[in-house]
Order: C-alpha cells, then structure tokens, then sequence
C-alpha cells in the first residue's frame, strides 16, 4: 500500500498508527540544491519526518561546507563542519554523485522514481541539458512534485540573470526601505529573501502534494527569489500600491505606527512598540507626560504618525532619563509591548528561549560531544519535531541509499 502521501487514503486503523508517526512519514524527498534556499526548505521537511536525500558533488559537496569560519570540529581536526551549513542541512543523508556523468545521472533517475519530491535550485535551463528537469524526471515518476527554486524564476526577461540574496534585497525593494532616514540603504542581517523563499516552497510542495491525492498526478513549481521578496514587501508594498507614495526608510521606527521604535534609556537601548490609543495613554503616564495622550496632535495613531518628529521628541527625553530595567519593568507591569535590544549571547540565555527549547543538542558523529544548534519552532501536541539525524558528513550515505535504491525492485520503484 502506497504511503499517506499517493493517492490511495490508507485504512483508518493504518491511519490512526500513522498519526503517531512524524507528520511527513513516508515522504521522500529528492534534494538537489544548495547554499540556503532549498537547502532551509528541505531541512524543514526533514524536520517534520521526511526522508531526504541531499545529492551533493563528489569532493567538495554543498557550497557552505567551506563557508567559514567559524567550524565546528567533528571526528577530528580536519573533519570540520561550517556553522553556516549546519544552519541548514539538519536531517538529511547526504549521496555524492557526478551526475554530470552519464552513469550519476542514471543515479538521479532511479532515485527520482521512488521519490515524491525533487527540489532543486540550478540555473534556468541547467538540468534540462542533464535531462534531469521537471519534463524529464516526470515521464519516469508522472507523480513527482518538482521544486525549482531561482533567482528570478523561469520566465521573463531576467530568467538567466543570476540571483544571490543581496541582489535580490536590492532589486525587490527591501532595502530602500531599511535604513536610518539619513543613511544608506541597508540590506537586513540575515538572508531574509533566501529564508522566505524556502518556507514558501515548503508550503507550495506541501500543496501539491494534498492536491496529487485527488488527481493523482505530480507538478513543476517555480518560485523565485524576487517574486517572493515582493511578496514579503507586504504592508509597505501596499502601502505604496495604495498612495503611489514611496515610502521612507525610517530606521528602527514603523511607517504606520507611532511610537514603535527603539529608543535610549540611560544605560542602553530598549524598543517600544504602541499598538493602539489606549496602550499610549499608559505609555505617556508612565513617563509622567499624561497629557500627550489628550493633545489633538498626539490623541490617534494618524495624528501620531503625522507629527511623529515632535512626538517622538518629547518621548525620547522623557526616556533617556530611565534606566533600562526599571523602565522595562514598568511598562510590562502595564502591559506595554517592550523589551531589550538583545546581545546574542543574551538570546540565547533567556530563560524564555531556553524553556521553549530553541537549542537543541546533537552529535556531529557517533559517540561525540553534543553541539548545540538552533531548533525547530514548530510545536506539535502528538508528533513532536525529532531531532535524530545530525547535519551529515559529505557522502555519508552514498551507499546505503544508491544500493538500497537500484536493488529496489520495479513495482517499488514505481510505487
């Protein structure tokens, strides 16, 4: 009987059995990119309970591994892990192949028919040269889900302009809009487009594969980086789309909330954010100010975005005269959204974070010293995110998975 994921509903007392399972159970993914974007959505998807076959190049494998320092030191001195893979790749086996070769893409082929997702993220037209593209691998698995991931998707004028997070930061919009007011554009400390991309194309395969139990078929998907980064523009795309105004870089401030930015206390910065007139009227009596809440400039957020330069004027130095903590402390007591503009060390030492367990611990190989990683965010109340593979060594299970595969027999493979 096929897994949850054909289009055969198993019978409810298999069902019931495998509810208790990770929630992707049975599911098998093909993984074929690099770098961050597929690689973040295939580590999700192993993190829910799907095999996943990282395929990587014989001898040097996914770009990350060397992108470092800082490593992470495994069965010894030159067995290094880069901290920017193992941000990553968690979950996954990892297959070396050459399938610039004839005999790899054979390889590819075979491990595609038992598959029920291939993501992949080459250069537009790259694997249709290796006939390893979606036409290809669909006439061997006509029920395969393929992922592909670029920078500017396989359509249009730029399809062939090659796309990194940076660029697309600049090109989608973001970073006009991040920044200090007098500064340069800024792009975002972490690869939001890449990040976003890949969640994206978790939901998006995740879709497909609900919508394959009913037509029993699989299909191409093309995300790309710009559109998504348009996309995540969000109220601020919007908020253009319905002025024709562009909007300004305002530093830690929000464009439509006022006030909702950082500010100096007198012994570090906090960040405060007002959602509404009830919450400023507790805000500005706090800061002995009550009256701010009753000036005609100041009474609605719309008035308070519209005067936001003489507001926040008086605010900052009503708070420039408080200590961190006491004020921190004063504005929870009256339920004021604020908090500390975190070190990382402090992140990770919060006793909230580490209560909801967003360090995890694993070993890098057999019989090692725990390392400690980022975890899963997701919380389940029955299937529990499992954390029992380690980011893998380059070529770990390259036999195990080719031998297992091309020793499967026909109706296996074509299951």
């Amino acid at each position: 009987m096929r897994s949850f994921w054909g289009v055969r509903s198993p019978a409810s007392r298999h069902f019931r059995e495998a509810t208790m399972k990770p929630c992707l159970s049975g599911l098998r993914v093909l993984d074929l990119s690099r770098i961050l974007a597929g690689p973040w959505a295939t580590q999700l998807l192993a993190d829910l309970g799907a095999e996943v076959i990282k395929i990587e190049r014989p001898g040097e494998g996914d770009d990350t591994r060397g992108w470092g320092p800082p490593f992470v030191t495994g069965d010894g001195e030159d067995d290094l892990f880069s901290a920017y893979y193992l941000a990553a790749n968690r979950g996954k086996k990892s297959v070396c192949i050459d399938f610039s070769k004839p005999e790899g893409r054979q390889i590819v082929c075979t491990l595609a028919r038992s598959c029920d997702v291939v993501v992949e993220n080459f250069k537009v037209g790259g694997l249709k040269r290796l006939g390893l593209d979606y036409h290809a691998l669909s006439q061997i698995n006509p029920k395969l889900i393929y992922c592909s991931i670029s920078g500017f998707g396989q359509t249009g004028p730029y399809k062939d302009k090659p796309g990194y997070d940076l660029l697309v930061q600049a090109m989608g919009g973001l970073m006009s809009i991040t920044g200090a007011a007098d500064g340069e554009p800024m792009k975002v400390g972490v690869a939001v487009a890449d990040i976003f991309t890949g969640l994206y194309a978790t939901v998006a395969i995740l879709a497909a594969l609900n919508e394959r139990r009913t037509s029993d078929v699989g299909q191409h998907i093309d995300l790309a980086l710009l559109d998504v980064q348009i996309a995540t523009l969000a109220n601020q795309g919007m908020n253009f789309l319905a002025s024709g105004k562009a909007p300004a870089r305002h530093g830690n401030a929000h464009p439509n909330i006022v006030p909702y930015q950082a500010f100096a206390t007198s012994d570090g910065h906090i960040v405060v954010a007002v959602g509404n007139d009830a919450q400023f009227a507790r805000f500005v009596t706090i800061l002995s100010v009550p009256e701010l809440s009753r000036d005609p400039r100041f009474q609605r957020n719309a008035d308070r975005v519209r005067n936001r330069k003489e507001l926040i004027a008086i605010v900052a130095g009503k708070i420039r005269s408080w200590a961190k903590m006491e004020l921190l402390q004063a504005l929870d007591d009256e339920k004021i959204p604020a908090g500390p503009i975190n070190e990382m060390h402090e992140v990770f030492s919060d006793p909230h974070v580490v209560a909801r367990g967003l360090v995890v611990e694993q070993s890098l190989f057999a019989g090692g010293p725990l390392t400690r990683m980022i975890g899963n965010p997701i919380r389940f109340s029955r299937t529990p995110i499992e954390y029992g593979q380690a980011p893998p060594r380059l070529g770990s299970h390259t036999t195990e998975v080719v031998q297992g595969d091309l020793a499967m027999p026909e109706s296996e493979l074509n299951r």
